[in-house]
């Protein structure tokens, strides 16, 4: 048993086995250990996010490593019947890997009963492990750019099912018609943790009825509160919040504002409870008009603010502090020469349509309310009683334009032992810029040198975290925002500081990332657990 650091809140500790991942898994779900948070297994790991306030690193270990792992619960989860057309165009690779006839792949594929131990990757995607065992298929060595939704695959171990259209590396044996991620229904991933899955053959005629169907319920906006009509929404605009946190079972990460501090102060700016739902502006040009008298701010990045009032008048105006728009006024947000992204909240807040218990969109998993539409209406009146508005709240400390480098705080580990130490070396010694195809999901850098790895087999899929540095073949790392995968295949060589994920998430294209490392590469074992504890 190994303990790997992977922030300041977060370590993953690392096992043999898959069933002695689970075995622990289902030993700390049993008696949980004070002061964590969430536990995310995966194939030979557990991702265990702690309150530091509460516990530590080294106290978890200590008392994690006495978990006996020999006994796995008995799984009593919900039995699903999955039709598949075995059609993938790797199935005849696949058979030659194994020596077999692809008949008889099918058939141990279907007379294997599939047990569902962890999800991740994307929501609804569940990594499915056969009862019997004997399943050793390695990834593609190219993966494709797009995988059709239902398509049922095998990599490694596992047997899983695309829930939407998706890059990825699996060998594909064929297609199911049923939805894997379904909104309408009351669970919206068909398959958990602890799930029995059964395939049988699509082309049989056997069907499967899902779930049963639900219907979103309608927000009714309150007819006598004011509107905003949306007249230009600049190169994004989305509805954030705190996002979706203990949501793992699902395969869903926390998503949520990129910049939580910012949204955080528009709320108190306005009266609001800090946490409710923004608008989420991307580099500016996003303009309003006001159908009746609502009090509004502006934070985050840094935006020219212009007021035009009903006659066609012209005021500049201040973010960071509340600003009344009668009817009539239009609210007009310039292009930020620092920073990405601005918030704005309105007081008495938007009305939202809440999604398993949030406003945020989240951009890997296409969950959460559409992005904002010119011409849409947006309701508010969410919060009868509201705090008073704050006149003295003060902007951050400056963001980083483009051309400047902005130094990000990071924890090496959890897997800078898979790289050589020049690349440790380099990944602080060099600048990185950050390119145009950065997004909310993560931040793709580019250095003038790659970064090389000394250990290269393939690495299972295990959780990641806000902040992770993930490098793939390319040696070209990834820095994820909050709408990062749930897991991920390649080794993370460092992760940011949680108090540093604000400023990365408004960093723009064109700026470069300057790391500094404040804690080395920490390793507790289980056999000096104990003596970790003990100091």
């Amino acid at each position: 048993m190994r303990f790997l650091a992977v922030n300041l809140s977060s370590f993953l500790v690392e096992l043999d086995t898959l069933d002695e991942t689970l075995a622990l898994f289902d030993a700390l779900s049993a008696a949980p250990e004070k002061g964590i948070e969430e536990i995310i297994p995966a194939a030979r790991t557990l991702l265990i996010r702690y309150q530091p306030m509460q516990t530590s690193m080294a106290q978890l270990a200590g008392k994690i490593s006495k978990c006996s792992l020999q006994h796995k619960e008995a799984s009593y989860g919900q039995q699903v019947t999955i039709p598949v057309h075995y059609n993938g165009e790797d199935l005849p690779a696949v058979a030659e890997l194994m020596g077999i006839a692809v008949q008889e792949v099918i058939r141990r594929h279907q007379e294997s009963l599939w047990n569902v131990a962890f999800t991740g990757f994307a929501p609804g995607f569940a990594y499915m492990v056969s009862d019997t065992g004997g399943w050793q298929t390695p990834r593609r060595s190219t993966p494709r750019t797009r995988i059709p939704a239902g398509s049922v695959a095998l990599a490694g171990e596992f047997s899983g099912i695309y829930p939407q259209a998706s890059p990825g590396g699996w060998q594909l044996i064929g297609q199911t018609d049923l939805q894997m991620w379904d909104l309408t229904r009351a669970q919206p991933a068909l398959l958990l943790p602890g799930s029995q899955v059964q395939f049988v053959d699509g082309a049989a005629g056997k069907k499967m009825v899902s779930l049963p169907a639900v219907v979103a319920p309608q927000i009714a906006p309150a007819s006598d509160a004011p509107t905003l009509t949306v007249l230009a929404t600049g190169l994004q605009t989305l509805w954030q919040d705190n996002g979706r946190s203990g949501k793992a079972a699902l395969g869903l990460s926390e998503s949520g504002a990129m910049d939580k501090t910012a949204l955080h102060t528009a709320n108190r700016i306005v009266g609001n409870p800090s946490d409710s739902p923004c608008l989420e502006i991307t580099h500016g040009g996003f303009r309003a008009r006001a159908n009746g008298d609502v009090v509004i701010t502006l934070t985050g990045a840094p935006c020219p603010l212009t007021l035009k009032t009903a006659d066609g008048e012209r005021y500049r105006v201040e973010s960071y502090c509340p600003l009344n728009l009668a009817a009539g006024d239009e609210i007009h947000v310039g292009t930020p020469v620092r920073g990405l992204r601005s918030y704005l909240a309105v007081r008495s807040g938007f009305v939202v349509e809440q999604i398993l218990g949030s406003a945020a969109r989240d951009s890997l998993a296409q969950l959460g309310p559409a992005a904002i539409a010119v011409g849409d209406i947006l309701q508010t009146g969410a919060h009868r009683h509201c705090n008073a508005v704050l006149l003295d709240e003060l902007p951050q400390s400056a963001l980083p334009a483009v051309g400047e480098t902005v130094t990000l705080d990071i924890v090496a580990g959890p897997r800078t032992d898979w790289f050589t130490a020049d690349a440790l070396a380099r990944l602080t010694a060099q600048d990185w810029l950050v390119t145009p195809q950065s997004n909310r999901i993560g931040l793709r850098l580019a250095g003038e040198q790659q970064l090389e790895r000394r250990q290269h087999q393939e690495l299972p899929s295990e959780g990641t975290c806000s902040g992770s540095i993930q490098v793939p073949a390319s040696g070209q790392p990834v820095l994820f925002l909050h709408d990062h995968p749930l897991t991920g295949g390649y080794p993370v060589i460092a992760a940011v500081a949680e108090y540093h994920l604000d400023l990365a998430g408004q960093i723009p294209p064109g700026a470069a990332i300057r790391f500094n490392i404040i804690q080395p590469f920490i390793e507790i074992t289980g056999s000096n657990a104990r003596d970790h504890l003990a100091a």
